[in-house]
């Protein structure tokens, strides 16, 4: 028993030294962390200018049709349009128009007509508000196509005709090409509805438009 206990207590000692190593080994360098640059370039940084785009939100254009005044048959009209596209989908328009008015079928069976000259002109002017629809393209041929979207639209203004300024709602539709990047083509329908006092009686009247315009975009 006696010559057990010292070899014992060898192994015992034996054991115990790594966990003692472990415990008074010197501290080692902190880890740097993994995401450190190890090469800090030294480049001067130089300011850039972005270049500026042009937003395309303003338009303006000239268009040119037909206009049918109730009662009255179809004659040639001309405008201008102003433009604002406020997102991708709603846009903004003011519209300038004027046509002519003649009453050569009343004039077969009432004296002297009903305007002094037999011609009357008519002016309108009216704010609207749009909504694009159906954006896609339009192809020629097999490799060339162009971009396009059909679009609704109504507002209010007024209409200036036979020495009366009469308070029109406007509604139609249409449908755009563009040529290119700011330039577009556009046929355009739409119904001018207003009340107009003719003969002592008034009565509300529907005054369809047919127009072709060309749009420049800025």
């Amino acid at each position: 028993m006696r010559t057990q206990a010292p070899a014992l207590a060898l192994c015992v000692w034996m054991a115990a030294l790594p966990a003692a190593a472990q415990t008074q080994a010197p501290a080692s360098e902190p880890t740097k962390p993994a995401n450190e640059q190890v090469i800090v370039p030294e480049v001067a940084r130089r300011p850039v200018k972005l270049p500026r785009y042009p937003s395309n939100d303003f338009e303006i254009g000239v268009f040119a049709g037909t206009y049918a005044t109730e009662n009255f048959g179809t004659t040639e009209v001309d405008g201008l349009r102003l433009g604002y596209h406020v997102t991708e989908d709603v846009f903004f328009e003011g519209v300038f128009g004027r046509t002519k008015v003649n009453d050569s079928a009343f004039r077969q069976v009432l004296p002297g007509g009903i305007f002094p000259t037999g011609v009357e002109k008519l002016y309108y002017t009216n704010v609207s508000v749009g909504l694009n629809l159906l954006p896609g393209e339009v192809f020629i041929g097999r490799n060339f196509a162009l971009a396009s979207s059909a679009y609704v639209i109504a507002g209010l203004g007024t209409t200036r005709f036979n020495q009366q300024r009469l308070q029109t709602f406007n509604l139609g539709g249409g449908f755009r090409v563009f040529l290119g990047e700011g330039v577009a083509v556009q046929v355009d329908a739409r119904d001018h509805i207003y009340s107009v006092d003719l003969l002592g009686k008034r009565r509300v009247t529907q005054n369809l438009e047919l127009t072709t315009g060309l749009t420049f975009f800025f």
